[in-house]
């Protein structure tokens, strides 16, 4: 992993030059991979939600201590589930490996971390998404594009000074 590491700092380092005047290294760095990471992200919601979950209510049953529960998703909180595990280690892999190399912190307290400040963005997320598609009516994905603008900024600020912060 180290050496796929490795060459996407090349790829994207080769880039960089001429934003040399405009921004440091590690925030181009942090660009590249979170917008990697967005993109990502919004081209899987979008296949979730339209190909798999079908815009459909997601019915899930458990049972706990011989209890049955019932849960209904909404299509695109339901979506939302399925995609945020696999950009949550996507993106902290990219952060901790190609961005933030620096940090000398245990990789679980990063993770634990990492995973404090996405928490607080899959808040923003959840409640963006009911206000925006439940509440105003707007079409979903446009919707999830809008509020993840606003958490890049958030978490930006968030790993460099708390996530991947130098002892």
């Amino acid at each position: 992993m180290n050496k796929l590491a490795q060459i996407l700092t090349k790829i994207i380092d080769f880039f960089y030059p001429p934003f040399r005047k405009v921004m440091s290294e590690q925030l181009f760095r942090y660009a590249a991979c979170g917008g990697g990471n967005l993109v990502l992200d919004w081209v899987l919601y979008f296949l979730i939600y339209n190909f798999v979950i079908g815009h459909e209510i997601v019915n899930l049953q458990f049972t706990i201590h011989n209890i049955q529960f019932t849960q209904a998703l909404t299509p695109h909180i339901a979506t939302l589930c399925i995609v945020f595990p696999i950009t949550l280690l996507t993106g902290f892999w990219l952060q901790k490996y190609v961005t933030f190399t620096g940090s000398n912190l245990h990789g679980a307290r990063q993770l634990g971390r990492y995973i404090l400040i996405v928490a607080v963005n899959l808040a923003i997320n959840y409640f963006g998404l009911k206000l925006c598609v439940e509440i105003m009516g707007w079409y979903p994905t446009p919707s999830k594009m809008c509020i993840t603008l606003v958490t890049v900024a958030i978490s930006y600020f968030g790993q460099k000074y708390f996530t991947f912060i130098k002892k």
